[in-house]
Order: C-alpha cells, then sequence, then structure tokens
C-alpha cells in the first residue's frame, strides 16, 4: 500500500470513529447520565470531548495529506513522518480519552501522559510536510 493510500483508509476510517464517538456523547448527554454529566465529571467530560474534537480534526488532516500526496507533484512524505502523523493521530486523542476514564480528584487520570507525546509526533509529521512542500513549491 502507497503512502497516500495508507492516510487517506486511515483518515476515512478514524473519521468514522471519532465522529461515532460524539454520537456516544451526545447519547450520554441526552439521557442525562451521572457518570457524564455530575459536576463531579467536569474533566471527564473535557477529556472526552478533547479525545473527540482532536481525533475528528486529526482524521481530517490525514485525509489532506493523503490528498496531497496524490495531487502535489514531486510531494513525498518521509516514512518516518507519515508513521509519525498516523501515530500521533492515535496518541493524542487516547491520551485524552484514557485521561478521561479515571478520573482523580478532579484531574485527569495517567491516560493523559500520552498527549504530549503524541503532540511530538504530529509536530514532527506537520512540520516535515510542510519543509518539504516549501522545498518543491514556489514562494510568489
Amino acid at each position: 500500500m502507497n503512502t497516500s493510500d495508507r492516510h487517506l483508509r486511515f483518515g476515512w476510517r478514524s473519521l468514522f470513529v471519532f465522529l461515532s464517538l460524539g454520537v456516544v456523547l451526545e447519547t450520554l448527554h441526552g439521557f442525562k447520565l451521572g457518570w457524564y454529566l455530575n459536576v463531579s465529571s467536569e474533566i471527564r467530560r473535557l477529556m472526552f470531548t478533547l479525545a473527540h474534537s482532536h481525533g475528528t480534526l486529526l482524521a481530517l488532516v490525514n485525509l489532506a495529506a493523503g490528498l496531497t500526496l496524490r495531487t502535489v507533484k514531486g510531494f513525498e512524505l518521509k516514512p518516518g513522518a507519515s508513521l509519525a502523523l498516523l501515530w500521533g493521530s492515535v496518541v493524542m486523542p487516547a491520551g485524552f480519552f484514557l485521561g478521561g476514564l479515571v478520573i482523580h480528584d478532579g484531574d485527569p487520570g495517567l491516560g493523559v501522559l500520552l498527549v504530549p507525546v503524541g503532540a511530538l509526533l504530529l509536530l514532527y509529521g506537520v512540520g516535515s510536510a510542510a519543509r518539504t512542500l516549501g522545498k518543491i513549491l514556489p514562494a510568489k
């Protein structure tokens, strides 16, 4: 499978997963479940919302990467940058989600420690793509 196909498949699949998570969160809200809506669960709501929103956005970033790979002549993502973009798109939302599963006195669980790891992976992947595009697309 080429890099473009990988990012397009990942992007569409993760978009489905994170939009489904949004539907689940709306359902929890609609049924007024205390585990999700109580004041003591505010951090849980925040972490789950961040997982949903970041996951959805990063799915779109992967779709954009896949389409850029197909449409911009001469553009290639280095394998490490591609993997960083893919893994960062999993690790960051997973960190938010895991941080909200178990909360400790108003603080997120240890899963939230994955968020900066995911952020660093994403910065490397996106920075590499931007640098490569800067070399092949002339400035006007």
